[in-house]
């Protein structure tokens, strides 16, 4: 890559992989190149993390440039791709937003240059270890040292990525726009499919940004709001919503260094301009209120990212990753509306689901893609990423009893999750205290999840193709004794009797398995309690039975 300032818009940074195989270089408007012969199918990054960002960042680039107005014109544009030069002169508008470095405004750093000492480079990467832990030389499992210069592509990518999922990095180092590392979802609308198909069944709907919006839409095109004894930035105060793509919590300038033969530690990219740290200040701009915020036709910030509240009346906060990362147990406010309407999905998956998936004749068999860093305040546990699939039905009051069966469904398992627990320590321990994850109760429940999956989704499948009262129940009752089964085979694999058993550990065991036993098949309150979340009827008492004979 030559010497000369980068920008990301007219300039080929992007590492991309195509259906034939073959790997490419290419600038945000070749996304569509090839579209029908070899087209662009993924990121090329070699780390989990930047390749979602990018994600987010042309989805951001898109619904900032040239979003759908509308159901119609989203159609029309899913049908036939926009042409290179389409986009080219669409992005070319916002292109002075996005010079890396070079004179002026730089893309995602501070309006000044500012002083300060410099960080290393890795640290612009959220699960490198930091300062402390490096004195305490705690980086067992991502080492300190691994990356010391970046090459302009991955540095950019790397930045975007800080600036959007940041965490909390210690007194005056601000999390982003919906908080420390966000849960990203992104509906996957064909199997095989381009990548533009990804990027456009995402995109809200929307309006390109004004010219006179730019600095409220990009931060750093304008002095940075402090967030230190100064204003919260808010949407539609003293920043644009479109401005949710583009945060800037951290103040941050990237230190670049000429070298004619640079190569980057991360891609092993040759670049003539390098980064090899980066100078902080505290206090940039402070968030505020932006979760839940109307955005576009029936969207919400952010856009990509479901939320939640404590209870009605609350704030809106964004979700955040789990360890063992999204599976159909967080199905209700991931996919569907929770019973209590405090957990909604991202408005991107909405739109698919409601709208865009029958208009385009896709509404069966599309994929859901979750991910982003389970961290612990500073620190990163891991970067968890899951991809399931997310059936619907092009009937939209089918739509509705399916989506019900779903929250059905996956409470009776949790109900079901928590008696087997219940029950295996009971059988192991008695009424002895102990802590479920130290003593390795807590994974009976992650086998037991991991079980039940596919039959979850073969459940709902068979719901979005068959119709009627009767055929519900009977899938009800399937899925009832697929929780039963797998309860069943988890506590027999983890309550093992041997001949010298005590008895009174035998005794235990076989009344937990007993209580278990009788719960899975709807027997006494437990039981009771999983068949009026299914809606399938009690079974009859024998003394029900006997008088209602003789009457």
């Amino acid at each position: 890559m030559e010497d000369r300032a980068l920008n990301l818009i007219s300039d080929p940074w992007l590492p991309v992989r195509r259906r034939s195989g073959a790997c490419d270089v290419i600038r945000p408007a070749q996304i569509v190149d090839g579209v029908a012969d070899d087209p662009v199918v993924e990121f090329a990054w070699p780390r989990a993390d930047l390749r979602v960002a990018a994600y987010e960042f042309l989805i951001g680039l898109v619904a900032t440039a040239c979003p759908p107005t509308d159901r119609r014109s989203w159609l029309g544009v899913w049908r036939r791709a926009p042409s290179v030069a389409t986009l080219d002169d669409a992005f070319a508008r916002i292109a002075d937003a996005f010079w890396l470095d070079g004179p002026g405004p730089r893309f995602l750093q501070d309006h000044e240059d500012l002083s300060s000492g410099s960080e290393p480079v890795e640290r612009l990467l959220i699960d490198a270890p930091g300062e402390s832990t490096i004195k305490r030389n705690a980086d067992l499992f991502v080492h300190r040292g691994q990356v010391g210069r970046l090459g302009r592509p991955a540095a950019a990518m790397a930045l975007f990525t800080l600036q959007s999922w940041a965490p909390s990095g210690g007194a005056g180092n601000l999390t982003g726009l919906r908080g420390g590392g966000p849960l990203t979802t992104l509906v996957l609308p064909i199997e095989g499919g381009s990548l533009w198909n990804v990027i456009w069944a995402n995109v809200p709907y929307g309006a390109p940004v004004k010219e006179e919006a730019m600095g409220t839409t990009f931060p750093w095109m304008a002095p940075t709001i402090a967030g230190k004894g100064g204003r919260d930035v808010c949407a539609d105060v003293n920043a644009s919503l479109l401005q949710c793509w583009w945060g800037m919590p951290r103040r941050i300038r990237l230190d670049f260094e000429n070298i004619a033969d640079g190569i980057c530690d991360l891609t092993g990219s040759p670049d003539a301009v390098v980064v090899t740290g980066w100078r902080q200040r505290p206090y940039g701009p402070k968030y505020a209120g932006w979760i839940g915020m109307p955005y576009g036709a029936g969207g919400t910030v952010h856009p990509l990212t479901p939320r939640y509240r404590q209870k009605e009346g609350t704030d809106w906060l964004a979700v955040h990753p789990q360890p063992g990362g999204i599976g159909y147990r967080h199905w209700a406010g991931v996919v569907v509306e929770s019973a209590d309407a405090n957990r909604l999905p991202a408005s991107c998956v909405v739109a698919w689901r409601n709208e865009r998936g029958r208009d385009a004749g896709l509404s069966e068999n599309p994929r859901l893609l979750t991910a982003g860093f389970d961290m612990d305040n500073m620190k990163a546990r891991s970067f968890v990423e899951s991809e399931m699939p997310l059936p619907g039905t092009s009937d939209a009051d089918r739509q509705e009893v399916l989506d019900e069966l779903a929250r059905q469904c996956v409470t009776a398992a949790k109900q079901v999750a928590d008696i087997l627990r219940s029950c295996v320590r009971d059988a192991l321990f008695g009424k002895e205290k102990v802590s479920v994850d130290a003593t390795g109760i807590s994974n009976v429940q992650e086998r037991f999840w991991m079980d039940t999956e596919g039959s979850f989704f073969a459940v709902l499948h068979g719901a979005g193709t068959s119709t009627g009262d009767d055929a519900d129940l009977a899938l009800k009752k399937s899925w009832l004794r697929t929780l039963g089964q797998a309860a069943m085979k988890e506590f027999d694999a983890t309550v093992t009797l041997e001949p010298d058993t005590a008895e009174t550990e035998a005794r235990r065991s076989a009344l937990a398995r007993r209580r278990l036993g009788a719960a899975v098949s709807g027997m006494g309150k437990e039981g009771a309690k999983i068949m009026e979340i299914l809606d399938i009827p009690l079974p009859l008492k024998k003394k029900q039975k006997i008088t209602g004979a003789a009457s």
